[in-house]
């Protein structure tokens, strides 16, 4: 497969796969020389420079938080998961939010997301009266947790 990518700024970073083993690929933040400092519990859009050009509707691409800005700096993605159609052609875009009690500053060039290609199922819908039964049934959250004690 080939991801077809566009580079919208100068100074946009090619996204690029860390190791051979990497399932997804580093975006790197377009912010300008004097970065973007999010405040505790402040949001922001940052963008990556980057469009993309996915093979078609039978993928989708998803923007996933780094684990290291997360568990060092409490940064995390601000929509959770972000998902990209394969109709986009935009830059993207990276919505964080500084979850911690300290301010951080996004720096031009630094990592601050990772983009995985995945592929897609496109089902019909049908409407049913009612669903096959299983042994979980309704149960939601923690419905399927073992208790000790």
């Amino acid at each position: 497969m080939t991801l077809r990518y566009q580079k919208l700024r100068p100074e946009a970073v090619t996204p690029v796969r860390a190791t051979p083993g990497s399932a997804a690929m580093d975006l790197h933040a377009v912010c300008g020389e004097e970065g973007v400092t999010l405040p505790p519990l402040g949001r922001a859009v940052i963008p990556t420079g980057i469009a993309i050009e996915l093979p078609g509707p039978e993928t989708v691409a998803l923007v996933f938080a780094r684990s290291g800005l997360a568990v060092k700096h409490g940064l995390a993605l601000s929509n959770g998961v972000g998902v990209i159609d394969s109709d986009y052609r935009g830059e993207i875009s990276v919505g964080l939010v500084n979850l911690s009690a300290e301010p951080y500053t996004v720096h031009a060039g630094e990592r601050i997301a990772q983009l995985a290609v995945v592929p897609v199922l496109l089902p019909q819908l049908e409407e049913a009266d009612t669903l096959t039964p299983t042994e979980r049934g309704r149960g939601g959250f923690g419905s399927t947790g073992k208790f000790s004690g």
